[in-house]
């Protein structure tokens, strides 16, 4: 029997061997090398067979080998950051192919409203940003990855919190009430620019920052960035294209066997900057110097240093992509666990992303894109707020904290003092909880079909809903009034939810040799939803439990409950742009977008947004052949008007409010002529690229005047109703010139060095204003009740800073003020005048160090926090700035606002620093392996006194915006990252 089975096996092994040869005989070797337009080698770039799923990847020297079909003619060669290119191999067996950058100057396709464009051919003023070009290390944000990248873009972190708010400008503020946040809009989709987060406004402790709209994006699934500035790339958007927009792209799926991407990267976050107070021996010696009596408690304690730690982040990431010419999907995974500087405060986020491109049909022609994105956000929150009053928030109760009273007594228990006395920060620290989780899922499914080459249809389906959940605690013990002996606890939950039908029709012909023809017209609708409820109870029996799991524990006398909808507000809009291309010499674009929403009054329903452009590509004309200094050198010019909805639905209608009796009564008074706020934009700019395009840039002037300006007054009683929206008279100009310089300095095989530089000249005026006088910019603190430090005033910037004038001590140490302190008078403008963005790169060989610095320059900040926390006032019971001690002040001289806490706020900050390490492939397994160091923050060169010159605390009084001032905020941290890198 084992006879017959050897002889069986003898017999099939020669088949075997002639069913191999057969095979092998079917297929070829195909080697070669892959290398960048310098002639380095790109490890990674991925090999394809054409048609199917089957490729290679090179190695670390560009290197690859493929056993492709005889019948096999072409491969697809593809890299991320490169242009994917297709090799002919029919009658080789070796190739050697350089890939082209998807982001040079003549080449590079940017993502612009409603579809794509050539940079080139574009008319408008656009800046694009690729994920190769976005700051790296600790990003919650999408925003915070073009922050000094950008001319004309303003972005500054309101607070150092993770995940807080940011102040986002685009060529300047414009609104005085409504929104002048930019429009964002991902993979086609507008958002809301609202979250989900129920608002809380504890006892004594005024009203939380908000958070960051953004939050729920994962940084690592972005691939590109547009920032459309005047008005021929916003006017497609119309209503809300006035304080521009910025375009996010998420990354998709390449064709190639399936890969996968996995990221790491572990970071340490301490604070940037203390602020200077007297420690224990100082504060003796101050109370000695000015014959203080009491004040020495005979400790020795740092309020500060209770509620600081070192912060961990860690965050990770995953993706899974590939696909062929006929489908391609993309699958991601993230998790960001970040720790606040500030002890129980944090925020954990988790996201999945889900992409996919399908084309079906033998033509082709018909196909479908659709995405999801779905996160949750989970914050930690500090009890560091906006605006309170004279027991302060956190970090000012720790920056006020006597240092010689001791922070705990004998027994380990905190030291407390008595009802309306300072607050122990670390006792605060322990009886806040506060935990916010929102749910995001962002799905948008776009099917289209290809009428014929030329003519495309496409639809577009999206929802974007947002579920926050809030729960919020203050323990009975803190002596706070109010809470003390009771505690209070704060439930909420918000909903929010947008839908998106978007109908669009493309055509692209060349219709002669001479002349391109590129149109699109669309009709779109988009309704918007918010709502929520709030449960809250103070006096609890028990500190057992939670008091947010007891709420009816409270007596039905000190509990509350109320419940909002806002009304409802819908979008309609039919939108058309056009763009003819003669020669590519001369460009022709005309934009025109008709919108009508809910918003407005029934007199005003529709607004229209025209634009037009031209630009002139003079390189290619006749008599610059044989240049060769320039290899592109165009003019644009441009005009538009877009529009500003951004402030509540239904204000142009009654509204009723119900009372807590049940009664109603009217809350705001309908203006059927409410109209849209306007703002009409002149851009003129040129594009340039010269030396072998080793100089690039643009230089872009602008003029944008915005009118008809939205305003919410309260009325003056006996009126029907406490609120009226009107368009008050006048006009906000904003002008000025930006720049963008890109330098390859050197350009070698082994070395490398690329510099660049934004710069940004503007003025902000208000002009032609003849409405009352508006105030903002609220200053809080102990003895500033009801005081304001801005005002709206023709002939001088927004939020125009309007105080006394600070003019030195007298003999007894008390202030003196101009006029007697009776007037007030313009003092300085908080907008920046200039704003400056630094980048270089140099690679040497395998390692490759960036460098961003950004600054502003030319405004002012309010030290509220010098002004009401740490003044001299404070001694003898409270902490406060050691640079006024000695100064001439009295302990007696009153607290009043004046220019003496007005700030010069010019600074230069080294915001991102990050060294990689490129170690190629590791075996036959890991591939790409990049380890990498960053710094973020690691210093600023200011005059400021504060914690961060880059700072905006919402000082807003009845809705009106403020800008430029701090008081007491979450500090700015300092970062330092180790990534890793890796594909498989």
């Amino acid at each position: 029997m084992t006879k017959m089975r050897l002889i069986k096996a003898l017999l099939f092994c020669p088949l075997l061997f002639l069913l191999a040869s057969t095979v092998l005989a079917q297929t070829k070797s195909v080697t070669g090398k892959i290398t960048d337009e310098k002639g380095g080698p790109i490890p990674g770039a991925t090999i394809s067979i054409k048609g199917t799923s089957s490729g290679t990847v090179t190695d670390a020297d560009g290197a690859f080998k493929l056993n492709v079909p005889t019948g096999a003619t072409v491969l697809v060669v593809s890299s991320i950051g490169y242009a994917q290119q297709e090799i002919n191999i029919a009658s080789t067996s070796t190739v050697s192919v350089s890939l082209v950058p998807e982001n040079t100057t003549l080449t590079d396709v940017v993502v612009v409203g409603y579809g794509i464009a050539r940079k080139k051919d574009l008319t408008g003023s656009v800046a694009s940003l690729k994920a190769k070009d976005f700051n790296r290390g600790i990003t919650n944000a999408p925003d915070q990855l073009i922050q000094g990248k950008v001319a004309g873009l303003m972005v500054v972190n309101n607070n150092g919190a993770p995940g807080a708010a940011a102040t986002v400008r685009i060529r300047g503020n414009s609104s005085v009430r409504s929104g002048n946040q930019p429009l964002y809009v991902i993979d086609g989709v507008p958002l809301d620019g609202r979250v989900a987060r129920p608002n809380i406004n504890a006892n004594n402790l005024g009203q939380m920052p908000d958070a960051n709209p953004l939050n729920f994006v994962n940084a690592a699934d972005i691939a590109s960035m547009e920032v459309l500035k005047d008005a021929s790339a916003t006017a497609i958007y119309g209503s809300r294209g006035a304080n521009g927009v910025i375009i996010i792209s998420t990354k998709k799926g390449q064709t190639g066997p399936a890969k996968l991407d996995f990221g790491y990267s572990v970071g340490a976050s301490s604070i940037m900057k203390q602020l200077k107070v007297l420690n224990a021996a100082e504060y003796r010696a101050a109370l000695k110097q000015y014959n203080a009596a009491g004040g020495d408690d005979g400790g020795d304690s740092d309020g500060m240093k209770e509620i600081l730690r070192t912060g961990i982040t860690q965050n990770y990431s995953l993706a899974i992509s590939g696909g062929n010419e006929n489908g391609r999907y993309r699958a991601s995974f993230g998790l960001m666990d970040q720790q606040g500087i500030v002890r129980k405060s944090g925020m954990k986020k988790y996201t999945g992303n889900l992409s996919g491109q399908f084309k079906f049909l033998e033509s082709k022609r018909l196909g479908v894109d659709f995405n999801v994105m779905a996160a949750q956000t989970v914050e930690q929150l500090a009890p560091i707020t906006n605006n309170a009053g004279f027991t302060g928030s956190l970090i000012a109760q720790a920056l006020q904290w006597n240092p010689t009273t001791p922070i705990r007594n004998a027994d380990g228990s905190f030291h407390l003092l008595a009802k309306n006395s300072p607050v122990n920060p670390l006792a605060m620290s322990e009886a806040w909880d506060d935990k916010s989780s929102i749910s995001y899922i962002l799905g948008n499914i776009s099917p289209y079909f290809k009428i014929t080459d030329d003519l495309e249809y496409r639809f577009l389906f999206s929802i974007n809903r947002q579920t926050g959940i809030r729960k919020a605690q203050i323990k009975s013990f803190i002596n706070l009034e109010g809470v003390q002996d009771l505690g209070q606890a704060y439930y909420g939950n918000a909903e929010l939810t947008t839908k998106l039908f978007t109908h669009t029709l493309s055509y692209n012909k060349q219709l002669t040799s001479a002349f391109n023809l590129n149109a699109v017209v669309g009709y779109e609708y988009q309704d918007f939803n918010f709502q929520g409820m709030d449960l809250g109870a103070l006096g609890f029996s028990t500190d057992a439990l939670p008091y947010t799991s007891i709420l009816q524990n409270a007596s039905q006398a000190n509990t509350f409950m109320s419940s909002y909808v806002n009304p409802k507000s819908e979008l309609q809009s039919v939108f058309g742009r056009v763009t003819a291309n003669l020669h590519d010499r001369y460009l022709l674009t005309a934009t025109l977008r008709a919108d009508g929403s809910s918003k407005f009054g029934s007199n005003n329903k529709y607004g229209y947004f025209p634009s037009f452009a031209a630009k002139w590509n003079i390189n290619n004309e006749a008599f610059m052949k044989g240049n060769t200094l320039f290899q592109q050198l165009a003019l644009r010019v441009g005009w538009g008007i877009t529009g500003n909805q951004e402030f509540p639905a239904g204000a142009a209608q009654e509204q009723y409010a119900l009372g807590a009796s049940g009664s109603a009564s009217l809350a705001n008074v309908a203006n059927p002529d409410l109209k849209w706020e306007k703002s009409s934009q002149l851009n003129a700019g040129v594009d340039f690229s010269m030396l072998d395009n080793r100089i690039s840039g643009n230089v872009d002037y602008f003029h944008k005047k915005t009118s008809d300006l939205l305003f919410n007054f309260p009325t003056i009683l006996p009126a029907p109703a406490s609120s009226y929206w009107i368009n008050l008279p006048g006009e906000v100009i904003n002008k000025g010139v930006e720049l963008a310089l890109k330098g390859e300095i050197i350009r070698g095989r082994k070395f490398t060095w690329m510099l660049g530089v934004n710069a940004t000249f503007i003025k902000n005026e208000l002009q032609n204003y003849t409405g009352p006088n508006v105030l903002t910019g609220a200053i809080s603190g102990q003895g500033v009740s009801d005081a304001s430090v801005q005002r709206f005033a023709n002939g001088h910037p927004l939020n125009v800073f309007y105080v006394r004038r600070f003019q030195g001590f007298d003999k007894d140490g008390q202030g003196i003020y101009e006029n007697g302190g009776n007037t007030m008078y313009y003092a300085g403008d908080p907008n920046p005048k200039q704003m400056l963005g630094l980048t270089t790169e140099l690679g040497f060989k395998k390692w490759w160090l960036t460098i961003n610095m950004n600054g502003a320059f030319g405004h002012y900040v309010y030290n509220n926090t010098a002004n009401t926390v740490l003044p001299i006032t404070n001694l003898g019971s409270r902490n406060l700035a050691k640079a006024i001690i000695g100064n001439g002040e009295s302990p007696s001289n009153p607290i009043t606002t004046s220019d003496r806490y007005l700030e010069k706020a010019n600074f230069m900050k080294m915001s991102n620093v990050s060294l990689n390490y490129s170690l190629g492939n590791i075996g036959q397994v890991f591939k790409n392996v990049n380890l990498s160091l960053t710094g973020q923050n690691l210093f600023v060169i200011t005059k400021y006194s504060g914690f961060d010159p880059e700072v905006n605390t919402d000082k807003s009084i009845n809705g009106v915006t403020s800008f430029g001032i701090e008081y007491a905020p979450y500090p700015t941290a300092r970062n330092i990252i180790l990534g890793l890198t890796l594909s498989l």
